[in-house]
C-alpha cells in the first residue's frame, strides 16, 4: 500500500488539527502556514499537503500573499523531485504569474525581481530535472545570480537535489562513469568521493562508479504464458466460414 498524498511524518500536531478542520480555510492561519514553511526550509522537511493548503488560501485571499513564501515553496517542492509536487503547487498560483516576462521589458537587479521571474526561472529547473538534463540543471543553477536569491532560504539545497539525483540514478543503473557521474551532481574531487562513498553507499573503482544492486536497478528476464484453448481459435476459424447475411 503506497504512502498516503496527506501524510507528513514531521507535521506538528496543531498544523493537523488545522488541515483536518475547518480552520484549513480560515484566513487567519495563513500566517500559521507561513511560520511552517519557514521551519520547513530550515529543517529540510516537506509538507506537501500543508503547502498547497497554503496556496489555496493565498488564492481565495490574495491581499495575504507573500511572493517570498511562493518561492520557498516551489524551492521545497524541488528537492523531491520527481514528485509532482511543483506541478501541483504551479497550478495554484494565479495566471498572471505564470505568464512569462516580456522580453524586451528590462531586467530588474536580483533582489528585485518580479514573482513571475521568479517562477519562470524555478520552472526551468523543474523541467531539466524532470527531463534528467542534471549536468545542464547545475550550470544552469550557476549561471544566474537569481537562482542563489531564490535558494537562499531553503537550507541544504544542493544537498537534498544530489540526494535526490543519485536516488534516481540507483533506479536505473548499476554502474556508471565517474566523469558522467561528476557532471550530473555537481562536485568534483574529495567532496565527489565522501558523498559517493558516505551519503550513497556506492564503490569507486577507478573510472567507474558501481551501484549496488536493489530491486529496482536488477535485471530479470520476464516469462510470459499464453493460455489460449482450442476452443477459442475454432469460434474464429468457423467465423471465417460463415456466409455474410
Amino acid at each position: 500500500m503506497g504512502i498516503p498524498f496527506d501524510y507528513a511524518p514531521d507535521r506538528p500536531e496543531h498544523i493537523d488539527a488545522i488541515l483536518n478542520g475547518l480552520d484549513r480555510y480560515n484566513p487567519e492561519t495563513t500566517s500559521i502556514f507561513q511560520e511552517y514553511v519557514t521551519l520547513q526550509c530550515e529543517e529540510k522537511t516537506v509538507d506537501v499537503y500543508a503547502n498547497l493548503a497554503l496556496l489555496k488560501l493565498y488564492q481565495f485571499n490574495p491581499h495575504l500573499t507573500k511572493d517570498e513564501t511562493i518561492t520557498n515553496i516551489l524551492v521545497k517542492s524541488l528537492t523531491v523531485f520527481p514528485s509532482p509536487d511543483f506541478s501541483l503547487a504551479l497550478h495554484l498560483l494565479p495566471p498572471h504569474i505564470l505568464t512569462p516576462a516580456s522580453a524586451s521589458s528590462a531586467l530588474p537587479a536580483a533582489g528585485d525581481a518580479p514573482l513571475s521571474e521568479a517562477v519562470q526561472k524555478l520552472n526551468v529547473l523543474n523541467n531539466l530535472l524532470a527531463q534528467a538534463s542534471y549536468a545542464q540543471f547545475w550550470s544552469t543553477l550557476d549561471s544566474d545570480d537569481l537562482y542563489a536569491d531564490l535558494i537562499a532560504d531553503v537550507s541544504g539545497f544542493e544537498e537534498l537535489i544530489r540526494i535526490r539525483i543519485a536516488l534516481t540514478i540507483s533506479q536505473s543503473v548499476r554502474e556508471i562513469e565517474r566523469p558522467v557521474l561528476e557532471s550530473w551532481l555537481g562536485m568534483q574531487g574529495e567532496a565527489f568521493t565522501k558523498f559517493v562513498k558516505e551519503v550513497c553507499g556506492w564503490e569507486i573503482h577507478g573510472t567507474v562508479v558501481k551501484v549496488p544492486l536493489n530491486k529496482e536497478n536488477e535485471a530479470k528476464g520476464t516469462i510470459v504464458r499464453e493460455n489460449v484453448k482450442m476452443e477459442q481459435f475454432s469460434r474464429v476459424i468457423r467465423r471465417a466460414y460463415e456466409q455474410p447475411a
